[in-house]
């Protein structure tokens, strides 16, 4: 297990502008994802009930075999039909009562050192946007890079704004980001857990690999990326 990477402290007058980019799910926040613990947390008070649970369950059992989350993550059918002036108050006091007191401790030193450091800080997530903003205002970072539900007429329509950022959409949207933002990613640092943060970890120069799920530590290996643990 390797320490923290310790952000360089270069002359900013000189220095290019430097990103720091975190996954949130099994990164920043240990263990289970937040949208699963959100569902729950729905489930509870009755927002969502058996027929959202079962609209999922079908969605992903369509796309079978190989069992893969994808469509669940290209879809939100437990919120399709809910209107955001019910969900958003809900997401942002699930946060701040569920997610925020979770977070890893030694994740949020971290974000602190790049803070120090100067550098411009990311939150990048396939987690839902309206649910990771309050973490974000909680850490000081500036920008959140997330999920984005698709509203209708009569509410959320269950689908999400592209691009996903997810694997190639986590590139696509860091790149543009940096685009806009004079972001030199050689210089910059990222943070993931799994397979869908390989493109996120492969575009910045200081790549780091945190609580490695489904292969990840056997990639990180092959490409000789630090690894780190973050505990809850």
């Amino acid at each position: 297990m390797s320490r923290s990477s310790s952000p360089h402290q270069a002359d900013r007058r000189s220095a290019p502008t430097v990103g720091a980019f975190f996954d949130v799910d099994n990164t920043l926040l240990p263990g289970e994802a937040s949208e699963v613990r959100f569902f729950r947390y729905l489930w509870q008070r009755g927002v969502v009930g058996l027929r959202e649970a079962v609209e999922s369950l079908w969605c992903l059992l369509r796309h079978v075999p190989p069992v893969s989350f994808q469509p669940l993550r290209l879809k939100k059918l437990y919120l399709a039909g809910k209107r955001p002036a019910e969900i958003e108050p809900l997401a942002e006091a699930f946060c701040r009562t569920h997610l925020i007191p979770r977070l890893s401790a030694e994740a949020m030193d971290q974000v602190d050192r790049h803070r120090r450091a100067g550098h411009r800080l990311v939150l990048v997530t396939g987690s839902l946007e309206c649910l990771i903003k309050p973490m974000a205002d909680f850490l000081r970072v500036e920008t959140v890079i997330a999920a984005r539900l698709e509203e209708g007429l009569s509410g959320y329509t269950g689908r999400l704004l592209p691009p996903l950022p997810y694997a190639d959409g986590k590139r696509a949207l860091i790149e543009a980001h940096a685009k806009e933002h004079g972001v030199d990613l050689s210089a910059s640092y990222a943070y993931g857990d799994s397979p869908g943060d390989v493109e996120l970890l492969e575009v910045v120069g200081h790549p780091t690999v945190v609580n490695p799920i489904r292969g990840m530590a056997r990639i990180a290996k092959h490409r000789g990326w630090p690894v780190n643990r973050w505990a809850s």
